[in-house]
Order: C-alpha cells, then sequence, then structure tokens
C-alpha cells in the first residue's frame, strides 16, 4: 500500500465531493461568457458561485476573486502587475521560487530594487528584519505565510499592519496555509496568492488571487475576456483584466467542491488532526542521534516536517522510503532562498500529512527511518 505523505505538493487522496464536481464539470458545463446559450449561461452562473465560495472563505468580494493556473501564475502576476513600473521591493529568505524568482527577474533587469528580509524563529525579530528595509520607495512587501519546507508560520498580521500604516502592498503566497489555518484579507493582507491542489484538495492546474482591490494590478497576459471584444485594450476592472482566456472551469468547480469540504470539517479540525500526526511524528524521532528536524521551539509550524538523515543525501533518504511505500518530497523544494537561509546543501526530506492521513502510518516510517538508516 502506498502512504502519500507528500500533501504539501498535492494532497491524495481528494474527497470524493471534489471527484463528482470534476465529473459533473466536463458532463455539463463548458466556456462561461463566451455566449448567451443555455451552456454558456449554465456554466457563467456555475463559476460565479464558485467565486462567492471562495470570497467568503477569504474574505472578499466575488468580483476580486480571480481563477489562476496555480500559486505560482497568481504569484507572477501580483508580483509583476505591482511592480510594473518599478519601485522597491521586499521578499522574505523563505520565499518559494514562485515569488523569489520573478523578484529576481525584475531586480536582474534593473526593473526594481529588491531587498530580502531575514527570517528569524522569532516573530518580532522576523517584523523588525521587514521594518528596517522598508524605504520610502518600497512599494510592496511579499511573504509567505508557512514555508513550504519547513512550514514555520510568518508573522503575516504584524507584517501586514506595518505595511498598512506605510501604504505598501501586502502579497501572500497561502499556498501552505489555505484549508490549514485561516487565511483572510482582514490579517492586513492586500493580495492573497494560493494553490487550489493542495489543501483546498481541488485538482492540479487550478489557483487563486485574491484582492481587496486596493492596489491595481497591471495584466501581464492580454486576451480574450468574453467582454468588450470590439476594443484591443484589455479591461481594467477585475476579475476580467486578470482572466484572460477561457478559465478552467473543471478546476475552478474542483475548488469550489474543496473550500465547500473545507468548510464541512473545519480548519481548526483539519489543523488538529494534521499537527497530532506531525508531533507524533517529531516524538518518534526525537531520540534518533543520526536525524535532524529542522524545527524550533521559538516558532509556530503548519503541519509539515522537514528532516535529515546523518550521511544519507535527502533525495536518497526518500528514495529508500518510497520503496518501503512511502511518498516523501526529497531535495530543494523550489526554494532556493529557504533553503540557504537553512543551510541544507543537500535540501532535506519533507514530511506533510493531510486530512485523509493515519497517525499509524506516521509512526511505521518513523520506526522505517530508525531500523533502515
Amino acid at each position: 500500500m502506498i502512504v502519500n505523505f507528500d500533501n504539501a505538493a498535492t494532497t491524495f487522496p481528494k474527497p470524493v465531493m471534489v471527484k463528482k464536481a470534476v465529473v459533473s464539470a466536463m458532463e455539463q458545463l463548458t466556456s462561461p461568457g463566451r455566449g448567451g446559450h443555455p451552456l454558456g449561461m449554465k456554466t457563467s452562473e456555475m463559476v460565479y458561485s464558485a467565486r462567492e465560495t471562495a470570497a467568503d472563505f477569504f474574505g472578499s468580494q466575488p468580483e476580486n476573486v480571480v481563477f489562476t493556473l496555480n500559486c505560482t501564475h497568481a504569484l507572477n502576476m501580483a508580483i509583476q502587475g505591482i511592480m510594473k513600473n518599478g519601485g522597491h521591493l521586499i521578499i522574505s529568505g523563505m520565499e518559494h521560487n514562485s515569488a523569489a524568482r520573478p523578484a529576481a527577474k525584475l531586480a536582474k533587469s534593473s526593473k526594481i530594487k529588491l531587498s530580502i528580509a531575514e527570517v528569524y524563529a522569532e516573530a518580532e525579530k522576523t517584523v523588525e528584519s521587514f521594518r528596517r528595509l522598508i524605504r520610502s520607495d518600497t512599494k510592496a512587501i511579499v511573504c509567505t505565510m508557512a514555508s513550504n519546507v519547513t512550514g514555520q508560520i510568518m508573522p503575516v498580521g504584524e507584517i501586514g499592519r506595518l505595511c498598512q500604516s506605510r501604504n505598501i502592498a501586502f502579497i501572500v503566497d497561502a499556498a501552505q496555509t489555505s484549508g490549514i489555518i485561516d487565511v483572510n484579507l482582514s490579517q492586513g493582507i492586500n493580495i492573497i496568492c494560493t494553490a487550489g491542489h493542495k489543501s483546498l484538495y481541488g485538482i492540479t492546474g487550478s489557483g487563486l488571487l485574491i484582492s481587496d482591490g486596493k492596489f491595481p494590478i497591471e495584466p501581464i497576459m492580454q486576451g480574450g475576456t468574453g467582454s468588450g471584444s470590439r476594443s484591443l485594450e484589455q479591461p481594467t476592472l477585475l476579475p476580467e483584466a486578470l482572466e484572460s482566456g477561457t478559465v478552467g472551469t473543471v478546476g475552478i468547480m474542483s475548488i469550489k467542491a474543496g473550500i465547500e469540504f473545507v468548510r464541512k470539517i473545519g480548519v481548526n479540525k483539519i489543523f488538529a488532526h494534521e499537527d497530532k500526526i506531525c508531533r507524533r511524528f517529531v516524538s518518534e524521532l526525537k531520540n534518533n542521534p543520526k536525524v535532524t528536524i529542522y524545527r524550533s521551539g521559538f516558532a509556530e509550524y503548519v503541519p509539515i516536517v522537514s528532516f535529515n538523515i546523518e550521511g544519507i543525501h535527502s533525495e536518497k533518504a526518500a528514495s529508500a522510503l518510497a520503496a518501503e511505500g512511502f511518498c516523501l518530497r526529497a531535495g530543494y523544494h523550489c526554494a532556493a532562498l529557504a533553503h540557504s537561509s537553512l543551510g541544507t546543501e543537500n535540501g532535506t526530506v519533507r514530511f506533510s500529512p493531510s486530512v485523509f492521513s493515519r497517525e499509524e502510518d506516521a509512526v511505521r516510517l518513523a520506526h522505517l527511518i530508525t531500523s533502515v538508516f
């Protein structure tokens, strides 16, 4: 039996209600906003209903919900759209490449100035790290809500208040937190970027950009939007300004069903279940002198555990565990800055359960690590 402990990449398995929503969308829906016929009208109504569901979940308005291909797509639109005319950008030292690479590219081409804030286990030190880097021309701050490598939760609320006091756009990568802890624009966030296929339990190829509408986002793509078709100018109002081309109707329906699934169980209950599994996993390994676990007693974490085994490359370790039926992610997790901050030259092995994971499987995995290595 294969046990998936790589849910921080993509949750597997998916809820039954998500599977049903996907099949239903494939059987009944077409393209929204592309015709006044019954099929098109029904699809438009269903997509709008999904916008309402996402808006309610993240504390936004339906018109400010933009459907994307994934979190990377959302972050690129937000970062490049906000910084299109230059300025100073600050990102954290724990950012995923989906934020770090577009930021670095803009800086390398001299379109913006870029600063990287160091992250500490202590929240107040991290906030101060951001505060020290703010300049008169700082236009935006980008910060992951929780590291995809270690799971460390960032002090988003405090950074949000800092941004509000300086009129700085605050862009948050919520890929590892949506569906696990509360993510809401009321936390001082201007733009939430997130994935549909992780803890919102949607399918791959789905994501969201949620805005409060305060900071205009210049489109980085232009194309068909289903309205104003006689004009060669891209619409300026959300969501159409950022939704060029036919949206992924099937993925959108999977997000809607995934959010409904999360709400049915409850975010707090999901977190408690996954966190209990992580704590048990850590407890089973903490006395193993060969295992290094990348957690600090001064920080809080979402249900992710990164570890290394002495003398064993992370990819070799994960490969050996995969041979025994356990799926974990090894390597650098598309997060060069985070591993540079951690000093993990050979990456780490990442353990990440889901709502469907079982504590006994985590215990079996821990015992396997002890016996094999």
